[in-house]
């Protein structure tokens, strides 16, 4: 079983802008890598080059951040898991925005990087108080779904479905199923057509 994640604490990282997709999260020349390791290097590769320094994710205060905090479809685009292993390679457990693109939230919840979202002025709001104050603490409550930070809590939001696997710790699938290794044998040799396959032979 994996690690239940029912908090997540740490400072924040504000991107402002709708629609950022996973190509401006990680270029497309980045998905010949045979495994992601490295790839945190390069997450928001164009986004920063055309910046020259001033992109969030080169700027000396929001270096130790652990939660990304996002606008309206964040991840939208193409279906590449190399999105989500970037920006979680950066350093980023958590997200907090307006809206998330289906497949990418569904890439983080595999990941056990909970996507959380919160009305657009609050979010807004976020951005700004962290932008204002770069070493301010956020903690992310995923029992309470309440965002906390300065003397703001905030209510934000998580389908029940993903909120119980993280609480849970069955967040990673790959692992419940090695978990369950013998009991997936033992319900495959009493399978008819597994049976007849080995007959015929």
């Amino acid at each position: 079983m994996a690690q239940a994640v029912a908090s997540i604490t740490g400072q924040g990282i504000p991107l402002q802008g709708d629609d950022i997709d996973t190509d401006r999260i990680i270029p497309a020349r980045f998905l010949r890598c045979t495994s992601f390791d490295g790839l945190g290097e390069q997450v928001f590769a164009d986004d920063r080059a055309s910046t020259q320094g001033q992109h969030p994710f080169d700027q000396p205060q929001f270096q130790a951040a652990k939660i990304l905090v996002v606008n309206r479809n964040f991840g939208c685009g193409s279906s590449r898991e190399h999105a989500p292993q970037a920006i979680a390679r950066w350093g980023i457990t958590a997200l907090v925005g307006e809206s998330f693109a289906e497949i990418f939230f569904g890439n983080c919840v595999a990941m056990g990087i909970p996507c959380v979202t919160a009305p657009t002025q609050a979010v807004r709001q976020l951005q700004q108080a962290i932008s204002s104050t770069p070493d301010l603490s956020l903690q992310l409550n995923l029992d309470t779904l309440q965002l906390q930070y300065g003397d703001t809590s905030l209510a934000v939001s998580l389908p029940e479905g993903a909120r119980k696997v993280f609480l849970e710790g069955n967040w990673d699938a790959c692992a419940q199923l090695v978990a369950q290794a013998e009991a997936i044998r033992a319900t495959a040799a009493n399978l008819p057509y597994l049976q007849w396959g080995r007959l015929s032979a």
